[in-house]
């Protein structure tokens, strides 16, 4: 179906929660795998969700666990939007998988890699919580060509939390997110993003920060493949334009 809204009561009344992780066996007989770990998936062009928790509370795993991604919210529908939801989880929180997303006013907490996918999509106005102890990364993007038209982007956001925290590790050869006016506490490496142990991919990733602010948002310790935009690089990112909203998003 599409056109489906999900309305909570308030994201701290509205909790929808659940623990499975990648490693834990289905009814099938097999693990789940990380797709299958999702505490709310959505399938549903269309779909719009205000004011709800998608939580998924398995324990936070030690560093090197194998078969511990506890997905809270997998989406993989086109034009899905997300209005004042917080979405809370450790490892692979935030599965954005495929399609056009737009999340305004939402609450994103994890640890390692904890919005990833390789969906096309705009977080404006967001909390973005990091909970390691040690290394963590917020984002893993998989563009994996440069003809596919995905990336993130982040406008207006504020990254916060514990730890060690990359802004990004490029999942994908061509992985592309952009932080625009952004407010960057100190957990955030000054190297600021991870190859994933491929250089390689330094020449193809796309990584850029416009107007960032903030003890973490300093650019002179940045990897020499990130790149400062200019306003004119920057604008594709940080308009609905990018997402093509105008087209899909209610008023």
């Amino acid at each position: 179906m599409a056109y489906i809204t999900l309305e909570g009561a308030g994201a701290d009344n509205t909790i929808i929660e659940w623990d499975d992780t990648a490693d834990r066996i289905g009814q099938t007989g097999h693990p789940l795998g990380t797709f299958g770990s999702a505490t709310f998936a959505v399938d549903a062009p269309y779909f719009i969700a205000k004011n709800i928790t998608f939580r998924n509370i398995a324990p936070s795993p030690p560093s090197g666990a194998l078969g511990k991604q506890a997905v809270a919210l997998r989406i993989s529908a086109d034009t899905a939007a997300f209005f004042s939801c917080k979405v809370i989880g450790a490892q692979d929180t935030l599965y954005d998988h495929i399609g056009r997303h737009y999340f305004k006013d939402c609450y994103i907490e994890g640890s390692v890699d904890f919005i990833f996918g390789n969906g096309l999509s705009c977080y404006k106005d967001c909390h973005l919580n990091a909970i390691t102890s040690s290394y963590g990364a917020l984002t893993a993007q998989k563009r994996q060509s440069f003809l596919e038209e995905t990336g993130f982007s982040f406008v207006n956001c504020k990254v916060t939390g514990s730890g060690a925290l990359y802004l990004g590790r490029a999942w994908g050869t061509f992985s592309r997110v952009v932080f625009a006016y952004t407010y960057m506490d100190k957990i955030i490496t000054p190297r600021g993003w991870y190859d994933w142990g491929d250089k390689n991919r330094e020449m193809t990733v796309f990584y850029g920060q416009y107007k960032c602010w903030g003890p973490g948002a300093d650019f002179g310790g940045r990897v020499s493949w990130s790149r400062e935009l200019t306003a004119e690089e920057a604008e594709p990112f940080i308009s609905l334009g990018f997402i093509n909203g105008q087209d899909w998003l209610p008023n």
